[in-house]
């Protein structure tokens, strides 16, 4: 019996897998779950066409992301935070500040999206990753700088 899923099985495939099960399985588990459908012929055109326009949907948004990764290459960013003598800034700065300050200078990217090598608790010079697509990372550095 031919069943695609419609979502992850360990053990069995992936979403959108047209998998081969034994009749009771797909008859007594997976479909009344929700976690398949039968594999007619009419439902493996519609995942086909289903894949298609997911495929083309994903790779707009890779070179959307492509996109702002070059223009992203050259920015460095300056982050003010209150400091100690020694240097230490009071609290940390965080993925939220990052994302106000690509705002500021015209990149959308959600904060979400936004990781660090090391936190910044000092004040010095810094590196944020940013991963703008699963395929698509990109290095900004920033400097912290006592207000």
């Amino acid at each position: 019996m031919e069943i695609i899923l419609k979502q992850d099985i360990k053990g069995l495939g992936e979403k959108d897998d047209v998998v081969t099960v034994k009749p009771g399985y797909g008859r007594n588990y997976l479909i009344p779950q929700g976690f398949g459908a039968l594999a007619t012929s009419s439902a493996k055109k519609v995942l086909a066409e289903n894949l298609k326009q997911a495929a083309f949907k994903q790779d707009k948004i890779k070179k959307d992301a492509e996109g702002v990764a070059e223009r992203l290459t050259d920015v460095k960013l300056s982050i003010g935070a209150k400091a100690g003598e020694s240097g230490k800034i009071f609290g940390a700065v965080n993925t939220i500040q990052i994302a106000e300050a690509l705002k500021a200078q015209g990149f959308d990217v959600d904060r979400r999206r936004i990781t660090f090598e090391t936190e910044p608790k000092f004040v010095g010079e810094y590196v944020a990753n940013l991963n703008l697509h699963k395929e698509v990372k990109v290095q900004v550095p920033f400097e912290v700088i006592a207000e």
